[in-house]
């Protein structure tokens, strides 16, 4: 589609690693056949966002990284909802300077609070907004955005009664990087896999979680035993007791790149994860057997009904969760080979496919307009 002179695409998100994981997929689609499209990213300061873009390229180069102050809206009565109504007001205000400097023809925003005053401020000054609503909650920053949006794109079904005639259902974004088998065996040697021992991959997502890393460390001393494990703890929760590699059968980081992550999720014989809709999405394009523990209390809560019900993954409560129902539950997936075929098959068909395909021949139409 011919889109008339180059353009800029501003894309915000953050907080978690979710809304930036989806845009870069979004990114990675987009330049396949335009080269024409210049990509600026708007994220906090303080979460896992910038690392994330950091670690990725497009064209040889990274994408240009923006930090704006991050406030939240509580949906309960906290008294540091007043001090964050002053963070997004700021950030309003210093919202004009970027979107002037900037000149985007379009804002992308998958979610996170970052994107709010941003959102509003660019409905000011005319630019299309496109938003994208991962989880099948609805959530709060997304619902201050959606009147300002030219287009929303839903992951599920259901939340097309959320935002209305605005609203189409598209599923989302994955990497699908497809399997490149000279990458694949440079990534078992980067993290020293060994061949007859399964790999559980642990993931808690861009901000990690404590509980889930506890559970792990916890798990460790009967689990390496039989299995090799690769954790990603999480921005600021790796620990001592997680340095030693146990020989390589334990290994843990923080954050490694959108990149490493699919490849691992995809040599894995079970992953254990949250329930952020980023790698839920990886999890159903992999097919791949997962335990699911979401974050309680949360809107994770609702991703993780949608796979239980669908009998596509085995989810947990955190709440009532021992180390031993943990390690029980990951030698009943393991060792039953036609249950994980079950699992395999049902999580396949959960999120819809070819989201990034659609997305982009969504934005292409939006900046077109705009010729």
């Amino acid at each position: 589609m011919n889109i008339g002179s180059r353009k800029t695409i501003l894309l915000s998100g953050g907080g978690s690693g979710g809304p930036v994981t989806t845009l870069l997929a979004v990114i990675r689609e987009l330049v396949k056949d335009k080269s024409d499209l210049d990509f600026v990213f708007v994220g906090t300061n303080n979460g896992p966002e910038k690392t994330i873009v950091d670690a990725f390229e497009i064209r040889r180069e990274k994408i240009k990284f923006i930090t704006l102050p991050s406030g939240k809206l509580r949906r309960y009565f906290s008294l540091a909802n007043f001090l964050d109504c002053f963070k997004i007001f700021f950030a309003f205000i210093l919202s004009f300077p970027i979107l002037n400097r900037e000149k985007p023809d379009l804002i992308i925003s998958a979610g996170g609070f970052v994107s709010v005053p941003l959102v509003w401020a660019a409905y000011l000054k005319k630019i299309p907004i496109f938003i994208h609503q991962q989880d099948v909650r609805p959530g709060l920053a997304n619902r201050l955005m959606a009147p300002f949006a030219h287009l929303i794109t839903v992951t599920f079904e259901k939340s097309l009664r959320d935002y209305g005639p605005k609203a189409v259902w598209v599923g989302n974004p994955s990497n699908r990087l497809g399997f490149n088998e000279s990458v694949i065996n440079s990534i078992k040697e980067k993290y020293h896999l060994i061949i007859d021992k399964p790999l559980i991959l642990v993931t808690g997502g861009g901000t990690g979680s404590v509980a889930m890393n506890s559970l792990i460390v916890q798990s460790l001393p009967e689990l390496i035993n039989d299995f090799q494990i690769i954790h990603l703890t999480g921005k600021g929760k790796l620990t001592e007791a997680m340095v030693d590699n146990h020989n390589f059968k334990y290994q843990a980081f923080e954050l490694v790149s959108n990149d490493e992550v699919f490849y691992l999720m995809s040599v894995a014989n079970l992953v254990i994860s949250r329930c952020g809709l980023a790698t839920l999405t990886e999890l159903c394009e992999l097919e791949k057997p997962a335990i699911l523990i979401p974050m309680p209390d949360s809107h994770q809560e609702d991703n993780a009904h949608v796979f239980q019900k669908a009998k596509a993954a085995i989810v947990l409560n955190q709440k009532s969760l021992s180390a031993e129902e943990l390690i029980k539950q990951i030698r009943e997936v393991i060792s039953n080979s036609e249950n994980q075929k079950l699992l395999s098959s049902n999580i396949g068909r959960v999120i819809k496919k070819n989201a990034a395909e659609t997305m982009v021949d969504l934005i292409l139409e939006i900046l077109a307009s705009k010729k």
